[in-house]
């Protein structure tokens, strides 16, 4: 019987992912001075006032105010009337040094013998139903933020935009797990005071319908086009006006977003929330490295949908299991536990292993800070960091490259596919 799921995305101008950028910006300017830091920042944004808070082991010293009021201003809040706005919000510090009993459980004399941070489980969950293996509900929702915030950054078209805006897609599946259509979109877009109600909200829906829309469809495959029919049901900005928003309208807190940045509430999440945490954090790089194998095994032919668990005790290096579930697409024959002992072999996963695989100890992170973690296209970079004494350092960096399918000539020959 047919069945509708729901997916939502938020954007980089929402408060809880305001937050996330702050901390993901610390954590790219400490590991670009110094790549053996440990750091857990924490951020906290609301009216006029930006908190810092967490634990943080470097040789490197950093302007965290500045920092902080730089990822805001990039974001677009530069306008005394949000109440929230990059030059003149407070900003306090209360970062302190790394818990020595934490330290020691991770530090090795053989790098190799890493420890994990924490104890917990991460998930990786990829599908064969987008050419990027996400879920297309998320995938969309995603997308449609994009799109909002390039035509608001352009300035050309929709000039009332602020920079806190929200989207849900629900799409109709088959008896075969199948997108048949897609079923409703949602989109709620901060903007400016601009008309009467009835109009300036009648203005945005159309706006909405008319601009962004397409410039989303443009993007996607032909398979995909075909799922925006004449019978979606639009809902923009359903409450009513929406002035009021961002840090002024609503708390934002580091790590709230965790299923928009993961898989939407596809396959499953351990609880762990990734920005502000440099790699040795398991429930970031664990994370990574099982959404890089559940990607690469779908991308072989192992399976058209796979979810992907490890575990692990802090401390300690091997993980404590790894799970996998095919959700019976197998397309080998094989039980999902032999396909997990086979994953086992292929993937080194103890931390120290991952962190050099997918080279997480490079100054990578603030892209992953908006519009999902997952999904998204690995690229080269060349970046530049400034630290607390005006220092100015050029690195070159390689992100997302838990999203390569640079394994799966491995996994093919393992499997033994063709």
């Amino acid at each position: 019987m047919p069945y509708l799921f729901t997916s939502e995305s938020v954007s980089e101008g929402h408060p809880d992912k305001v937050a996330d950028q702050i901390s993901d910006n610390l954590v790219d300017h400490f590991l670009a001075f110094d790549p053996s830091s440990k750091v857990a920042c924490e951020t906290l944004v609301t009216t006029g006032q930006v908190v810092l808070a967490g634990e943080v082991k470097s040789s490197t010293y950093l302007d965290v105010q500045t920092l902080a009021r730089d990822v805001i201003e990039r974001i677009g809040y530069t306008k005394s009337e949000y109440m929230f706005e990059a030059q003149s919000c407070g900003v306090l510090s209360a970062i302190h040094e790394q818990s020595p009993d934490i330290n020691q459980g991770v530090e090795r004399t053989k790098k190799e013998d890493q420890g994990a941070g924490d104890q917990g489980m991460m998930f990786g969950y990829a599908t064969n139903e987008t050419e990027n293996y996400m879920p297309l509900a998320l995938d969309l929702s995603h997308r449609i933020l994009q799109e909002l915030a390039a035509i608001r950054k352009a300035g050309k078209k929709m000039k009332y935009l602020r920079p806190d805006s929200k989207s849900q897609v629900t799409i109709e599946y088959d008896d075969n797990h199948k997108p048949v259509r897609i079923d409703s979109i949602v989109v709620s877009t901060q903007h400016d005071d601009f008309d009467e109600d009835e109009q300036m909200l009648a203005q945005i829906k159309k706006d909405v319908i008319s601009i962004v829309i397409p410039k989303v469809k443009k993007g996607l495959k032909k398979s995909i086009q075909k799922l925006f029919t004449e019978d979606i049901t639009f809902h923009v900005n359903p409450t009513g006006k929406f002035v009021i928003g961002g840090p002024h309208g609503d708390t934002g807190l580091t790590g709230r977003k965790i299923i928009v940045d993961t898989y939407g509430g596809k396959g499953a999440h351990g609880g762990g929330a990734f920005s502000g945490k440099d790699p040795s954090k398991v429930d970031r790089s664990a994370a990574y490295a099982t959404r890089h194998i559940a990607k690469n095994l779908v991308a072989a032919g192992v399976a058209s949908e796979i979810l992907v668990q490890v575990s692990y005790a802090i401390g300690v290096a091997k993980p404590t299991n790894i799970y996998i579930n095919t959700y019976g697409s197998a397309k080998v024959k094989m039980t999902d536990a032999q396909i997990a002992k086979k994953v086992e072999k292929i993937f080194d996963m103890r931390p120290y292993a991952i962190e050099t695989r997918l080279k997480l100890r490079k100054p990578i992170y603030s892209d992953t800070a908006a519009y999902g973690h997952m999904g998204r296209p690995s690229e080269k970079k060349e970046l530049t960091f400034k630290d607390g004494s005006g220092k100015i350092k050029t690195v070159k960096v390689e992100t997302f490259t838990w999203e390569k399918l640079d394994y799966v000539a491995k996994v093919k020959k393992a499997f033994k596919i063709k």
